[in-house]
Parts: structure tokens; sequence; C-alpha cells
């Protein structure tokens, strides 16, 4: 018989460093969910990827307080910062560009995000991603 769910909790965590501490163990702690635990097996999961990256993770609590949790790739502005070398997107997006990207890289960050998009190919992968790149200030060059 499957376990009854008790509840779902959305968290950012950044990779391979998970620590008991806010906004993790508060969190955990209210769902009297093994902080710990949940610490080890996220670091050991993320391990592979670049340490300090925001993974979104969900975390299903279930009612014999045990948990499973589900590490997405990290968000579309992560990986667009990253590839435009700065440190934020624009202030005023639309009036102000900061950056710029080429659709190349768009393509490169859609394969990559591919099992989190709504995309069919990585054509339309890279066109999500480019107009993500636009909301934030960045001005997207290529076709």
């Amino acid at each position: 018989m499957a376990k009854k769910v008790e509840g779902y909790l959305k968290l950012q965590v950044p990779a391979a460093s998970a620590t008991p501490s806010p906004p993790i163990g508060p969190a955990l702690g209210q769902r009297q969910i093994n902080i710990m635990e949940f610490c080890k097996a996220f670091n050991a999961k993320t391990a592979d990827l670049e340490k300090g990256m925001p993974c979104p993770t969900i975390i299903t609590v279930y009612q014999d307080k045990s948990f499973s949790f589900e590490v997405k790739t990290a968000p579309a502005s992560y990986y667009l910062k990253k590839a435009a070398k700065v440190k934020s997107g624009s202030n005023h997006p639309g009036r102000e560009m900061t950056a710029t990207v080429t659709m190349d890289q768009c393509r490169e960050i859609g394969e990559a995000k591919m099992k989190d998009l709504s995309a069919n190919d990585i054509e339309a992968a890279g066109l999500i991603i480019a107009g993500s790149a636009r909301s934030m200030g960045f001005n997207v060059e290529g076709k």
C-alpha cells in the first residue's frame, strides 16, 4: 500500500551545501522531518552539480514523517546571468539593457533545462529562454 501524503514543501536550496540553518531547518522542523537526514541525502544527490547553484526542490512529506524529494534544474535566470557574466538583470527591462546573450547560448541553456520546460524541441526551449532573457533586460542576438 502506498504511503499517505501529508503535504508538499518547495524550497530553493544551494547545491551540495544544505545545512540545518534557515530556511531549511525551520521549514522541515515544522513538518517534523529529520533535518540532518534531508541535508545528507540532498548534499549526496547534488554533489556532482556546481557548489552553490540554486536548486528548486520539491519535498513530499508523508504521514509517517518520512519524505522524498525531487531536485529540479536551476532557474533560467541563473544560467543567463552566468552566460552574460553579470551579477543581475536590468532594474528597468525593456528600457535599459544590461547585457547581451546569443541565441546559441539560449538554445544551450534550453537544452540543459529541457526536462523542466514545456517545450517539444531544443528550438522551442531556446525561444522560451530568450523570452526570459528579454524580461531580465538582456539583448538577444542571432536567430
